[in-house]
């Protein structure tokens, strides 16, 4: 089943409501949310949480045919291409579809199903927990971390 393949894009992110329950926000309500972690009066504190809002509904998926999995991020708004040029150029970072990514992380078909490996070691119960997730949920969502991506 090779239509994962492509790129997904930010659906919605999950955040606790008032009732400690989780609940999914589109990127319209995520701009608008509350910001319970910042101080609302220090202007600087908030331009720099939205900026991050923004950043994370920018983010799209790029599932690769050759078992890669890119994370990328618009590159800051207002840095012009000869800077992007020069980092790309030192390695600072890399860009995928005109995107900033970090290194890759893999991916591999399952029974039919989609799995990545987080690279987030751990352990459980004192044995290593396993870094590989299921990525698809019962809606069809592709899910990373606490956001659900869709097919573009």
């Amino acid at each position: 089943n090779m239509n994962y393949i492509g790129t997904w894009v930010f659906h919605s992110i999950a955040t606790m409501n008032d009732k400690d329950e989780i609940v999914f926000l589109s990127a319209e309500e995520y701009m608008k949310a509350p910001m319970p972690y910042v101080d609302e009066t220090d202007e600087e504190a908030v331009e720099d949480e939205l900026r991050e809002r923004k950043r994370m509904v920018s983010t799209h998926l790029k599932v690769c045919t050759d078992g890669k999995l890119y994370m990328l991020s618009p590159l800051p708004e207002g840095v012009p291409q000869e800077e992007v040029d020069k980092a790309v150029a030192a390695g600072i970072i890399t860009l995928v579809d005109g995107m900033m990514t970090d290194r890759p992380l893999m991916w591999e078909e399952r029974d039919g199903e989609l799995w990545y490996d987080t690279g987030i070691e751990g352990e459980l119960f004192g044995e290593k927990a396993d870094s590989w997730v299921k990525a698809i949920d019962d809606e069809g969502f592709f899910i990373f971390a606490t956001t659900r991506f869709v097919k573009a």
